[in-house]
């Protein structure tokens, strides 16, 4: 389980997180959803790694890692998806899983195997010889995606995975996402549609002035007063 209990950050005199706790399991979808402003990415740039908690603790599966960065993290079973596209434009789809794949499989004849399935697994064989730089927005995201699940973790990451994704490829995208879920690998995902989020996930933590206001499945949140009045507004549905 990925676990953050009470975490704080400052930025000097002024608290900007207080008190998140969240938790998510292996198999599960989880929302991190909130206005701007209201504390998201820090609290996701925490569990990255990217940021330090000026106070409570983090762990992956028991073992605390509050102050390790993030490719030690990585070594624990934690892939994080980032909004910005970080995949070389001049390499190819299939040079790109590879080198992830030749730091984390072992002999040649496995890693033929697994490229395969994760070509296949993400409906990218026909483009396994396409430049980075020549694919659609879909396109590439579902390389990045695939790119971060190459390295088999146990939890992933997601800062908005929909970014930059025409509609027609929202829907793959997401249909993806449930398959990792499948797999057993615990997902949290930041974005900002909050209508294409709470579609997907099993349930969501809703962040307002620093700490959480809310948690549940969507059927709660939506219900919720407080959450309508902070962030999805009177007229949201499902």
């Amino acid at each position: 389980m990925l676990s953050a209990h009470r975490i704080m950050k400052s930025w000097g005199k002024r608290t900007v997180i207080r008190d998140v706790s969240l938790t998510v399991r292996r198999g599960e979808i989880v929302g991190l959803l909130g206005p701007n402003g209201a504390g998201k990415s820090t609290t996701f740039r925490m569990l990255t790694g990217e940021l330090t908690p000026d106070g409570g603790n983090i762990t992956l599966d028991g073992l605390d890692i509050t102050c390790l960065p993030f490719y030690e993290r990585a070594r624990h079973g934690l892939t994080y998806l980032p909004q910005t596209s970080f995949l070389p434009r001049t390499m190819t789809v299939e040079q790109t899983i590879t080198v992830i794949l030749e730091t984390n499989t072992g002999n040649r004849e496995a890693r033929a195997r697994y490229m395969e399935r994760v070509l296949t697994d993400f409906s990218l064989t026909s483009l396994r010889g396409a430049r980075i730089g020549s694919l659609s927005g879909g396109q590439r995201r579902r390389c990045e995606i695939a790119v971060s699940m190459a390295c088999n973790p146990a939890f992933a990451l997601l800062d908005e995975p929909f970014s930059g994704v025409d509609p027609v490829n929202v829907g793959e995208i997401a249909t993806l996402i449930r398959a990792m879920a499948r797999g057993q690998v615990g997902v949290l995902i930041t974005d900002h549609s909050a209508l294409e989020l709470l579609r997907l996930v099993d349930r969501s933590y809703v962040i307002y002035d620093g700490h959480v206001l809310a948690e549940g499945d969507a059927a709660t949140l939506v219900a919720d007063r407080r959450v309508r009045e902070a962030y999805l507004g009177g007229t949201f549905q499902i």
